[in-house]
């Protein structure tokens, strides 16, 4: 990501993994038919969460992290031509270690 993008409070940027391009038997699915995928990199992440107290919370995830997120979470941006989604944390189910 060329451009200098950097996400507020808790939010964090996500760049979709690439879902399979064939089925176990071979059958080639265009792209019309694949489902996104639900997998994806942490490109950025925010400082944190703002408490009542006004304290910052750290995010539990950071930048390179491989992460699980809901199917519908997170809103589609395009940025220097790249598909990327932007979510809070809290629409991250876990961390892939």
């Amino acid at each position: 990501m060329s451009t200098k993008f950097r996400p507020l409070h808790d939010r964090v940027v996500v760049k979709r993994t690439e879902g399979d391009e064939k089925t176990a038997g071979g059958i080639i699915i265009p792209d019309t038919a694949k489902e996104k995928p639900i997998e994806g990199k942490v490109i950025a992440a925010g400082p944190g969460a703002v408490s009542e107290e006004g304290k910052v919370r750290p995010l539990d995830v950071k930048e390179g992290d491989r992460v699980l997120f809901s199917k519908y979470s997170g809103t589609d941006v395009k940025i220097d031509g790249e598909e990327l989604l932007i979510m809070r944390e809290s629409d991250i189910l876990g961390v892939i270690e």
